[in-house]
């Protein structure tokens, strides 16, 4: 199948991520998919839920916040919270927060805020994937400012799009693509090629469990290629942020 910005089916859109984008933030990047665009930063405070309070303490916690400028997108959106966005900050937070070790930070909450500045498909997965090197910048931060955070991260962990359309296999969907295409799939993976999290809805026709696993196995090198990307970017000085096994 021909796409129109030239890419293969099995292509990844250009990456590009720049670390340390926010001044002010603990942690912080700005992640370029293709001309999606998302601004990820980590934020901690000394302060727990009350749920961990009841259940004892001794651990953190980590949460995320999700929302798109008004004008990401073709057309001016309403700022206002909606089920969508409520969803995709769930998403982000449950998957950031499987490859953290809770212990490790103390008693401290680390805050992913997820802002889309310009919208073209997959800013769920550009969040998930741009936020995990903010919140490698947040534990770098504890470990210098705090004496606090080393070995918290389990892995490193990324997220991509898969779509289906007319048999054929899409990797890293666009708009256009993701609005057209028969099988809508989103994948995130640790660098041990865990699953944290798949989300797939065949809304065109139904899914067959062979296209499901070829799906799955696009779905895995896309991701294996993102995490390369990350441990690019961030380079060997943050070895002490993860465990002892090889991440």
């Amino acid at each position: 199948m021909e796409r129109k910005d030239g890419r293969k089916n099995d292509e990844l859109r250009p990456v590009k991520i720049i670390r340390n984008y926010i001044k002010y933030a603990e942690g912080s990047a700005l992640i370029e998919m293709g001309n999606t665009k998302v601004i990820c930063t980590a934020s901690i405070e000394d302060r727990i839920p009350s749920f961990i309070e009841e259940e004892g303490g001794g651990r953190g916690w980590l949460t995320a916040e999700y929302a798109m400028l008004p004008r990401a997108t073709q057309t001016r959106n309403r700022r206002s919270s909606s089920g969508r966005a409520s969803e995709i900050q769930r998403l982000i937070g449950r998957t950031l927060r499987s490859v953290v070790d809770f212990k490790a930070i103390g008693e401290r909450t680390i805050t992913l805020d997820c802002d889309v500045i310009q919208a073209d498909g997959g800013t769920r997965t550009a969040a998930i994937t741009g936020a995990f090197i903010a919140l490698c910048d947040s534990i770098k931060y504890l470990i210098k400012e705090k004496d606090t955070g080393k070995g918290a991260l389990r892995s490193y962990i990324a997220a991509v799009s898969v779509g289906l359309k007319d048999g054929e296999e899409l990797l890293d969907l666009n708009y256009e693509e993701d609005s057209t295409v028969d099988v809508d799939f989103n994948l995130a993976m640790t660098s041990f090629g865990e699953i944290v999290e798949i989300q797939t809805t065949a809304e065109g026709r139904p899914l067959s469990e062979g296209q499901l696993q070829s799906l799955l196995t696009t779905g895995k090198r896309g991701v294996s290629l993102l995490i390369e990307k990350q441990k690019e970017i961030l380079g060997p000085d943050i070895s002490d942020i993860f465990v002892t096994r090889d991440a």
